[in-house]
């Protein structure tokens, strides 16, 4: 017996009316389910197509193990700590140049720097490269940077800019060199103004950690860590501690961030992301291609759709930044860039992301003259030097007109005559092979080079033919060093990527 012989047998009119009731009952079920479903996955009060806004925070020659979130005991970085308790963590990022000016045009065009154009420090990208600005723009996006800015030409990284954000730190208000800091009350002053019905792209781009590090440190010289790549003597404590203040000062702006826009109402909305541009001012990490020189943080805190406090092995570019965005902001990501999206990675659907990352060096003009290419595994790396007959230096054991390597070089060169070990950093400093190869997962600090082992050649076959491939695909035929292009300059004219704004 089937439910309308039930309602009959009761009577005529008590059957219409059952009917009439079990319809309206089934009508309010079907709009509640349609209700849970379209509200599935969105953050509480997110409109629907309501579009998310997006920030990017860049720490300035970050070292990946130098913050808490990536294991150091010592440094205070209790900003980034609960952010990362907020975020999915990635442990494999990589950045396209251990060189400021060549990474930030990659994570703002999703180029690699030989494509872009800008490979050496302080130069420009090509006139017709698109940028984020020209991605998000279309989108409905306001696309706005506040702090350091140092890429070019303008007319492709044309952000809005909140200005006043860059200030000369107290006492190099006449001569602010790289004696520069990010003040944040413009950014403060300029989240309060956003309106809910327009999306926004901020890049807050901070000044820290790079050199000068604070005068001041804040830190124990006698209880910081020292690598076992560099040399402990008294003057590397004191950079040290100096260099960890500066963190701690960057994981401060972090928090300021933070704390506006969730003052702002804006937290449950936004997309923040958390970068490096490149490894620290430190031997064997800025201006080289091992890892503390090109991996980098990479922290996405989604409201809603990252699950928080996780962690990811997928291994990425920053190069992938710009079609990732693109995307999360309801774009399609560009084509003929070398960026691939991780959108899926963010959404949980996915843990691994590429098998090969590539990063490369050309040069930071007189004083890095040693480039190099790098494959990347997730259990080796691989180094081509393209000019190892070239002795490797850097502004950290030649430049004299700031710190950043002067106030400890000549105690490191000083114990190298009468230390083993020292003698040993400075040997492997200076000179590098034309291949390394290291096996990452059991040789973390990438001290025992491989590439001359018999065992490991296949390994080297496979990754010297993938390294071909992609200096093919790259256009990228220099064989040494980057050729410095000086014209003539006009008075008054500005750099290509000037530095700050």
């Amino acid at each position: 017996m089937d439910i309308d012989q039930v309602h009959f047998s009761v009577s005529p009119g008590r059957y219409a009316f059952s009917r009439l009731m079990m319809m309206r009952s089934l009508l309010l079920a079907v709009l509640f389910l349609n209700c849970i479903s379209g509200s599935r996955g969105q953050v509480s009060g997110k409109a629907k197509n309501q579009l998310y806004n997006i920030v990017l925070f860049i720490a300035d020659d970050l070292g990946v193990n130098d913050i808490g979130p990536y294991g150091n005991k010592i440094v205070r970085t209790p900003n980034l700590n609960q952010f990362a308790s907020e975020s999915l963590l990635f442990n494999r990022a990589f950045a396209s140049s251990p060189t400021c000016t060549p990474s930030r045009s990659t994570i703002f065009t999703g180029l690699m720097p030989m494509r872009h154009g800008a490979h050496g420090n302080h130069s420009g990208v090509a006139a017709e490269t698109k940028s984020l600005v020209q991605y998000l723009n279309p989108l409905g996006y306001r696309v706005t940077i506040a702090g350091k800015y140092h890429v070019g030409p303008e007319t492709v990284f044309s952000f809005e800019r909140i200005l006043k954000t860059n200030v000369p730190e107290p006492g190099h208000e006449k001569n602010p060199g790289l004696n520069y800091d990010l003040s944040f009350d413009p950014i403060d002053n300029w989240l309060s103004q956003q309106q809910a019905d327009k999306p926004f792209m901020l890049v807050v781009a901070d000044h820290s950690p790079h050199v000068v590090w604070p005068e001041k440190a804040t830190y124990d010289p006698d209880k910081v860590d020292i690598p076992s790549k560099h040399i402990d003597t008294k003057e590397t404590r004191i950079s040290r501690s100096r260099y960890y203040t500066d963190i701690t000062k960057m994981d401060s702006n972090l928090g300021k961030l933070l704390s506006s826009l969730k003052k702002n109402h804006l937290a449950e909305n936004t997309i923040v992301i958390f970068i490096a541009d490149q490894g620290p001012q430190w031997p064997f990490a800025k201006w080289s291609l091992y890892d503390d020189g090109v991996r980098t943080p990479l922290m996405v805190r989604w409201p809603g759709i990252v699950k928080p406090g996780k962690q990811t092995a997928a291994m990425v570019s920053l190069a992938d930044l710009v079609p990732t965005i693109v995307e999360a902001a309801g774009g399609t990501a560009p084509e003929n860039i070398d960026g691939e999206s991780f959108l899926e990675v963010l959404k949980g659907n996915k843990d691994e992301h590429r098998k090969y990352v590539f990063a490369s060096h050309t040069g930071d003009r007189l004083m890095n003259r040693s480039p190099a290419r790098m494959l990347r595994t997730g259990q080796y790396k691989y180094i081509l030097n393209i000019a190892p007959q070239i002795l490797y230096t850097t502004h950290m054991d030649l430049a004299k007109v700031h710190d950043g390597g002067r106030e400890y070089w000549d105690s490191w060169r000083k114990k190298s005559f009468a230390d083993e070990h020292a003698a040993s950093v400075l040997w492997r400093y200076h000179n590098r092979p034309k291949e390394e190869l290291y096996d990452i997962l059991n040789d973390p600090d990438e001290i025992h080079n491989l590439a001359g082992d018999m065992k490991y050649g296949k390994v080297m076959e496979d990754y010297r033919a993938e390294m071909t491939k992609w200096r093919s695909q790259q256009n990228d035929t220099i064989t040494g060093p980057e050729v410095i292009k000086d014209e003539p300059a006009k008075k008054g004219a500005k750099p290509v990527a000037p530095y700050v704004f």
